[in-house]
C-alpha cells in the first residue's frame, strides 16, 4: 500500500525520529504537528487555510483529554489568541465526548458567553445542562 509523504508522517510521529525532521518531509508541515502546534500557529502569526485545514483534521478525531489538554494550554498562554471557530470546534468536540463532565460544560459555556452575544443561547444551555447533572450525581452520593 502505497502511502503520502503527510500520512507517513504522521503515522511516525510516535518514533524517535520526529516527522520535522524526516527528509522526506517539507520542513514546514503542518499535516505533521500535535493539536497543541496547530493552535498555536492559529494563535500566531503562520495562520494560513493550510494550517487551519490541518487543525479541523486533527481536533476531529483527537481525544478530549488532547483537546481539553490543547485549550488549557491554549487559555492559559493567551486567552484569546486563538480563533473563536477554532475554539469553539474544539469546546463542542470535547462537550459531545464528554457529554456529562459538569466542569468541561461550565468552562465551554463561559468561552460562549465570552465570545457571544450569537452563542449565548447555547451557552445558557450548557449551563442548565451542567446544572442537571450536578444535581443528578450529588442525588445518587450516598
Amino acid at each position: 500500500m502505497k502511502t503520502t509523504r503527510w500520512l507517513r508522517a504522521l503515522l511516525d510521529r510516535g518514533t524517535t525520529k520526529r516527522p520535522e525532521e524526516s527528509s522526506d518531509v517539507e520542513p514546514f508541515a503542518p499535516e505533521c504537528m500535535s493539536l497543541l502546534e496547530l493552535a498555536r500557529l492559529l494563535a500566531g502569526r503562520r495562520y494560513s487555510e493550510r494550517v487551519a485545514s490541518a487543525y479541523v483534521e486533527v481536533v476531529t478525531f483527537a481525544s478530549a483529554d488532547e483537546i481539553v489538554a490543547m485549550l488549557e494550554v491554549m487559555l492559559e498562554e493567551d486567552w484569546i489568541g486563538l480563533p473563536v471557530w477554532a475554539r469553539n470546534l474544539a469546546f463542542r468536540l470535547a462537550c459531545l465526548q464528554r457529554p456529562e463532565d459538569v466542569e468541561l460544560l461550565r468552562v465551554a459555556a463561559n468561552d460562549l458567553h465570552a465570545f457571544g452575544p450569537d452563542w449565548d443561547t447555547i451557552a445558557a444551555e450548557l449551563h442548565r445542562r451542567a446544572d442537571r447533572l450536578e444535581a443528578s450525581q450529588e442525588e445518587s452520593l450516598p
